[in-house]
């Protein structure tokens, strides 16, 4: 079952039948799924579509499945790619998975394994988005104030320092304390208050 909403597959075989066959089946599950024919066909999809996946043949006429992985990572390293091979041609598979594929898969296809892989394969995707957004997130201390800086150490082992440190270290300026209008006035009232004065110079009765 496709347990994500409405994902985009593209599907890229020179055999019609294949394309027409394992289409309406994805389509049956509940995924939007485009077709190809060949490698520059299922290029300038990702020109003009949105697609969460791509399951290519490993051997096609032209352009073969390995050069369509590399096409497709170049153009967004967040696409998911599956490859589909026949057995003679495994070694060329699993050289795929070094080169970036997420998963391959032996043809002929059963539904229930290509919906597994397509799964993980979009799980796995979702998973690395996550990672990245947290590495977007700035670690500040709720209680100093802190800021964890992680770069060039793995993330979460980088070194807590105060703001002005961080930022003089990101920017490679000086940093020069001073105050916020808002923060200033607080501060003039507070001390005023000490005096026992008005905030307008006063006295109090």
């Amino acid at each position: 079952m496709n347990n994500h909403p409405h994902p985009t597959i593209l599907l890229v075989d020179d055999e019609a039948i294949i394309r027409k066959t394992m289409a309406g089946k994805l389509n049956d599950e509940g995924f939007t799924v485009l077709t190809a024919e060949n490698g520059p066909s299922a290029l300038a999809y990702l020109k003009t579509s949105r697609v969460n996946l791509v399951i290519t043949d490993l051997m096609m006429e032209g352009m073969n499945g390995i050069k369509v992985l590399e096409e497709v990572k170049a153009a967004n390293p967040e696409t998911a790619v599956i490859i589909l091979t026949g057995y003679g041609d495994l070694t060329s598979a699993i050289d795929a998975l070094r080169l970036g594929a997420d998963d391959y898969l032996l043809k002929p296809c059963d539904l229930n394994e290509l919906l597994f892989r397509i799964n993980k394969s979009l799980e796995k995707q979702s998973l690395k988005k996550m990672v990245k957004l947290y590495e977007d997130i700035l670690p500040i201390c709720l209680d100093c104030k802190k800021i964890r800086d992680d770069s060039g150490t793995e993330p979460g082992k980088g070194v807590w320092m105060p703001v002005d440190q961080y930022l003089a270290r990101k920017a490679g300026k000086s940093m020069s304390h001073g105050y916020c209008p808002e923060c200033g006035k607080r501060f003039l009232d507070a001390i005023d208050k000490r005096q026992g004065q008005t905030p307008t110079g006063e006295k109090n009765p």
